[in-house]
């Protein structure tokens, strides 16, 4: 069968474009730099958990958070580290400053997670208290106190880092 002559140019630029092989070198530099800077920008972050209920109050402090153990305080529960330990309702009524339900959790995780460095310095265990902004005084003190006598000796409260202010310049009077 004879073919014209437009068949036979299709056939070899067809032809042409088949021998072509994948360049991976490109793609390989891509992935290499990607590799790069994700290492390098995932080790300055520290993740808290966030929850929509609660909305932190702002502050401009530079320093930056450690890990440590949270105790998160919502509109209707206490938890520490995302386990409820007691309701709000419960924390509010308990009489004297100890809410008993916090201090066993907070206990318990001085013995699971404490390193032995640790164990023997109140002084260096932290807890961070995550709040909402609008939760009553009289609770963030019953909280802070029963952190304090389950021996952690710091205690933070977290919140959203927001640019400092600046002093904007009065006109010069004349």
């Amino acid at each position: 069968m004879k073919h014209s002559n437009r068949a036979k140019r299709m056939r070899r630029h067809h032809a042409r474009n088949r021998t072509t092989a994948l360049q991976l070198v490109s793609l390989m530099d891509i992935f290499t730099i990607l590799v790069f800077f994700l290492l390098v920008n995932s080790s300055d972050v520290q993740v808290l958990p966030n929850t929509k209920d609660i909305q932190m109050p702002e502050s401009i402090s530079e320093q930056k958070p450690r890990e440590t153990v949270i105790v998160l305080i919502t509109e209707h529960a206490i938890l520490v580290q995302g386990t409820p330990v007691a309701t709000i309702e419960q924390a509010m009524n308990t009489d004297g400053i100890i809410i008993p339900a916090l201090q066993a959790a907070l206990s318990n995780q001085n013995k699971r997670f404490i390193s032995q460095d640790l164990a023997a310095d109140i002084e260096k265990r932290e807890v961070t208290i995550m709040g909402d902004k609008e939760i009553p005084y009289s609770l963030l003190k019953k909280v802070m106190a029963t952190c304090t006598q389950s021996d952690y000796g710091r205690i933070s409260l977290a919140v959203m880092q927001r640019a400092p202010v600046t002093p904007t310049a009065e006109p010069a009077a004349s």
